[in-house]
């Protein structure tokens, strides 16, 4: 009973790095990389679809993204949603493929770019502790219950709260590499 809440909670904490890292990949720095388009919405016959599945997206230069829409016809609905992404690129169409050209980010864009880094960052350490706090809570019911004792509760607390440091330092690793490459010039 007490691991099965210990589990659960880390499943929670497990799943909010994995969001932070999804999350900080579509955060631009210096390098162009697939997956500041790759989830992109756009409108294909009506539907939402990510840019993933229509296209296929390559890195020719270091500041290049290369879309290649598999049906020709998607290339205008492709171009309108970059065009009204938050992304802020201006794609270049010549009929059959799109190019993005990513410009050089200014010290003052990348400071604002590390502001948005940590704001995430506490979004997902608020999750994991979210996650500590709820297993506590249910630990704690299972002892007023009487189905643990007081001293499994301590030890269960403790163990939790081992896990939520745990978890809160992997938070604080990735935060610091991808500020470091934010800042990168």
């Amino acid at each position: 009973m007490i691991k099965e809440a210990i589990l659960e909670a880390e499943a929670r904490m497990k799943a909010a790095v994995h969001a932070l890292e999804e999350d900080l990949s579509v955060i631009r720095t210096g390098r162009a990389t697939p997956a500041l388009v790759e989830k992109l919405p756009v409108e294909y016959y009506g539907t939402p679809t990510p840019l993933i599945q229509l296209a296929s997206i390559s890195i020719p230069e270091p500041r290049q993204i290369l879309i290649k829409p598999f049906d020709p016809a998607s290339v205008k609905d492709i171009e309108k949603a970059i065009l009204t992404s938050e992304l802020g690129l201006n794609p270049t169409n010549d009929g059959k493929q799109i190019r993005l050209n990513l410009p050089a980010l200014t010290e003052d864009r990348r400071h604002e770019l590390v502001k948005v880094v940590h704001h995430r960052l506490e979004e997902a350490r608020i999750s994991v502790r979210n996650a500590r706090r709820d297993v506590i809570k249910d630990l704690r019911e299972f002892e007023q219950e009487k189905l643990i004792s007081e001293d499994d509760l301590k030890r269960a607390e403790d163990d939790t709260q081992k896990t939520t440091d745990e978890y809160v330092e992997k938070i604080n690793a990735i935060g610091a590499h991808k500020e470091k490459e934010v800042l990168e010039v």
